[in-house]
């Protein structure tokens, strides 16, 4: 079989109509609101806690309304802020993906320079729920196990009044 450049072209902008319209399908939430709509879970916690680490310093994923839009905070106990910013989450298929908004994506020190990089360019953070109030987070490269976390760990927690 043999390929030519149009041919390539015309497949490839086919895949792009089709990722565009896969995109505009897709159910998405950008509230706390509008976020446990789209999961159907109206008592979705607002703070996870990583399980799984091996330095003993619980990653912290908070979520809450800030100016009126749904905002993620990404804190590693003892070494600060890895990423934070308004974001959107969406339904994609099943998958639940997190996006951030460019505009308003602060990226701290404790960031390594690969999740720097992947959040800049744009790259998801999957939510995915593996038991009862547990999740696997994660984005290019890393993900985590998370259990529902209290309203008096890290700096963020209790985001619901920002």
């Amino acid at each position: 079989m043999q390929f030519t450049f149009a041919a390539i072209r015309r497949t490839s902008v086919a895949c792009l109509l089709f990722a565009a319209a896969s995109h505009a399908q897709a159910s998405c939430a950008g509230s706390v609101a509008q976020l446990r709509t789209l999961l159907q879970d109206q008592e979705f916690p607002l703070t996870w806690e990583e399980t799984g680490m091996s330095d003993a310093r619980p990653l912290i994923v908070s979520l809450g309304d800030r100016q009126g839009a749904l905002f993620i905070s990404f804190e590693k106990t003892g070494e600060g802020l890895l990423a934070e910013g308004r974001a959107q989450v969406c339904d994609r298929d099943g998958t639940i993906e997190a996006r951030f908004e460019r505009k308003t994506l602060q990226l701290g020190a404790a960031a390594s320079w690969m999740l720097k990089g992947a959040l800049r360019a744009g790259a998801a953070v999957t939510l995915q729920r593996t038991a009862p109030g547990k999740l696997r987070i994660g984005t290019l490269g890393w993900n985590g196990e998370f259990i529902r976390g209290s309203s008096t760990i890290g700096l963020k927690a209790n985001v619901g009044t920002l």
